[in-house]
């Protein structure tokens, strides 16, 4: 196990940015390493170490204003700067500093790291790519919403007047609220139980810690999309996609199969798996089904 920081140039920036990283196995081998991309923006790395049960060497890292790594809280708004065009940047800086631009890698996205890991697939950067995993993502917001939607219709009634307060009065806050959203993040984040499990607590503490990449890109609340991903689309770009790719979504995810069929659909050389009795934090609800499906298509 290795930890380091990559140096990130950002323009505007007085000074380099840092990217937080930390290796896992053997590079020394012809095994292919998996760069693992976290959700969010900004759940950072740490709920995603189940995937440490994989037998492959790992690069996990906390992305920009995000964890370990240089925070901006200044940029608190700014979508010009929080674009998908800068992560994908720093995703090739870091390949760079690896030493792995000229060898084969797989990547690993979930949530927002699937966003940002097919926005990269789709790019020259990517002729190095061996395979591609896009774990409980979206291929485009609108998508996104229609799941979204169908799950908050189904929530007791109760439960969706308080949601539906919040998103009116623009008030994220408050016991009422936090109920609210703690009863949709049950049966849609993680069915992992006691709750919160571990996993849940690290990235929901990093959301409280700093909100500056959520916040901005996504919203205020996981049912309240105002940032600017708010338009977000890959679906005609997915056709560029040729490498092998492997599609993981659940039955009780927030990436409801509406928004995971775009991927299928037009990634050519593509697999789907479809988990019962798991939220979007599948790896954690079903952690050994999880990491046998992954393992087996990494091999």
């Amino acid at each position: 196990m290795t930890e380091g920081i990559a140096p990130f140039i950002v323009p505007g920036l007085a000074e380099p940015a840092k990217t937080w990283f930390k290796t896992f196995g053997d590079f020394s081998t012809n095994s292919t390493p998996l760069i693992v991309l976290h959700g969010g923006p900004g759940a950072c790395h740490d709920y995603l170490l189940p995937l440490t049960d994989l037998n492959v060497p790992l690069v996990f890292y906390d992305q920009i204003g995000n964890g370990l790594s240089t925070h901006l809280p200044e940029k608190n708004g700014d979508e010009e700067f929080w674009s998908v065009d800068l992560f994908k940047d720093e995703l090739d800086n870091l390949i760079g500093y690896l030493g792995l631009k000229d060898r084969p890698i797989d990547i690993y996205g979930h949530s927002w790291g699937g966003m940002l890991a097919a926005e990269w697939a789709v790019t020259e950067s990517s002729s190095n790519l061996r395979r591609l995993i896009i774990s409980n993502s979206l291929a485009s917001m609108d998508t996104w919403r229609i799941g979204m939607d169908s799950l908050k219709a189904q929530l007791p009634s109760c439960i969706r007047e308080v949601l539906d307060e919040a998103e009116k009065t623009e008030n994220f806050t408050g016991p009422a609220y936090n109920n609210a959203i703690e009863y949709f993040y049950k049966r849609h984040l993680s069915l992992a139980r006691p709750w919160p499990a571990p996993e849940v607590e690290a990235a929901l503490n990093w959301f409280a810690t700093d909100g500056t990449t959520y916040e901005t890109m996504y919203g205020p609340s996981e049912l309240y999309i105002t940032g600017n991903l708010r338009n977000w689309t890959i679906i005609p770009e997915l056709h560029k996609i040729k490498v092998p790719t492997l599609l993981i979504n659940a039955d009780m995810d927030e990436a409801q199969d509406v928004t995971m069929q775009p991927f299928s659909d037009n990634i050519k050389d593509s697999k789907w798996i479809k988990m019962k009795n798991a939220a979007h934090f599948s790896h954690v609800d079903k952690r050994e089904e999880y990491i046998q499906h992954v393992q087996s298509f990494l091999i």
